[in-house]
């Protein structure tokens, strides 16, 4: 091993080590590995730039603006509210129905996203039943990843393949949509078996629900239909981008230029809550990964998956779904896709498997995984954290009984519907 890529190993090793404990921030320590990258002559200043998959971050940022003015409107207060009312304030069609909603937004959204709008009002409506919020927003925080795995923007690790890859938001929804819908509705099944008996309220209580006026949370209609409208056309955009030969982040960003025109919406404030420290952090670890790229690392790897399969496609898809699952369950998602992209199109170089199987197993494996362990996802750890400024704290473990069972049941179900369609 050269200097070099002993180098480059070191700085990977550590400053991923530092991302998983958490003692320092993700994003600073990212932004001093791969600086440390060109510091040390690993990679200049153009072939870290080089590394940087700007699909990705264009699709990030062009989907942050419109759904940030699109919240303005106040429609998602409005879904909940008229959500609750539908389930006629019985608790448990309640937690199904917010779980059900959560799930579709946070496929054509993206789940953070989401769980920021709706647990608010989650807890506003539990508060209103004298109910604990905790058997409504496990739920929700499950939901919502299962619901990200369907599409290509509903969870980073997607966005992240869906570039790398060339797959298009037509292929997400057809090839791992079918498996979520399956998995969303037997996870609400169950659900509703460990919470139905803790959900009772009387009748009086019920009839509060009806107190809320959904109309009132629209703040602008007219805001409302132009928002609507570009985001009607964005999502048809995604779905048929392939075929104008358009990139999914141009469509993005083009939506979102035309919806800060026409919402006539304050530029400085709607850049200023795009999460800059997540765009920057896609950015550093991009550039980490090129590091390994360059070195060769990346290539020793592939060539040891390949020699271990020997070319066996099953035994690939199905190690790599597990592996995806288990770890995602307790370090970020983001890093490790970001490291077995290179990792895959490696494979498909050096062996003659077909890899597109193991794009949808890092898929539904780094996605699904997320719902495993409280740390396991972004949305788990601000629906935590919401839960704690309100008084009521799920614990690690208190989390884990629940999350890492549905998980496991999740993988299993991937496993039989990767083996039967695709391997």
């Amino acid at each position: 091993m050269d200097t070099q890529t002993l180098i480059a190993l070191i700085i990977f090793i550590s400053t991923y080590a530092f991302i998983v404990s958490e003692k320092i921030d993700r994003t600073a320590i990212s932004f001093f590995g791969a600086s440390c990258l060109i510091l040390f002559g690993v990679l200049n200043e153009e072939e870290a730039i080089h590394f940087i998959d700007f699909n990705t971050i264009g699709l990030l940022v062009g989907m942050m603006i419109i759904v940030n003015i699109l919240k303005k409107t106040g429609l998602f207060q409005y879904i909940a509210i008229k959500s609750a009312k539908i389930s006629k304030g019985e608790p448990i069609i309640i937690m199904i129905v917010f779980c059900f909603v959560t799930a579709v937004l946070s496929a054509f959204l993206d789940n953070v996203t989401t769980v920021l709008l709706i647990a608010p009002v989650t807890l506003v409506i539990t508060d209103t039943l004298n109910l604990n919020p905790i058997p409504f927003l496990v739920p929700q925080i499950i939901a919502s990843n299962i619901g990200g795995t369907a599409t290509l923007v509903g969870d980073p690790p997607n966005i992240m393949i869906g570039s790398a890859a060339n797959i298009g938001f037509l292929d997400f929804i057809l090839n791992t949509g079918p498996i979520a819908f399956i998995i969303l509705i037997i996870t609400l099944f169950l659900f509703n078996i460990i919470y139905k008996k803790h959900l009772i309220v009387s009748d009086d209580v019920k009839k509060k629900i009806f107190e809320f006026d959904e109309k009132l949370a629209i703040t602008d209609k007219t805001l409302l239909i132009k928002c609507l409208t570009i985001l009607f056309l964005v999502m048809a955009g995604l779905m048929t981008h392939q075929f104008f030969g358009l990139e999914s982040s141009s469509i993005a960003l083009i939506g979102a230029s035309v919806m800060l025109i026409l919402s006539k919406a304050n530029v400085e404030e709607t850049l200023h809550s795009i999460e800059w420290t997540t765009i920057f952090f896609f950015m550093f670890l991009f550039i980490l990964v090129g590091g390994l790229e360059k070195v060769g690392i990346i290539d020793e790897i592939a060539k040891v998956i390949v020699s271990f399969s020997q070319d066996n496609l099953p035994l690939a898809t199905i190690l790599l779904l597990w592996a995806s699952a288990i770890l995602s369950s307790f370090l970020d998602n983001i890093p490790f896709v970001a490291t077995m992209i290179p990792l895959i199109k490696k494979i498909s170089l050096l062996s003659n498997m077909n890899v597109m199987p193991l794009w949808w197993a890092l898929s539904l494996g780094a996605c699904l995984g997320g719902n495993g362990s409280l740390i396991g996802a972004s949305a788990n750890v601000i629906v935590a954290g919401i839960l704690k400024k309100n008084n009521h704290e799920v614990s690690f473990v208190e989390y884990m009984k629940i999350g890492f069972p549905m998980m496991i049941i999740s993988i299993i179900l991937s496993t039989i519907y990767l083996w039967i369609f695709y391997v």
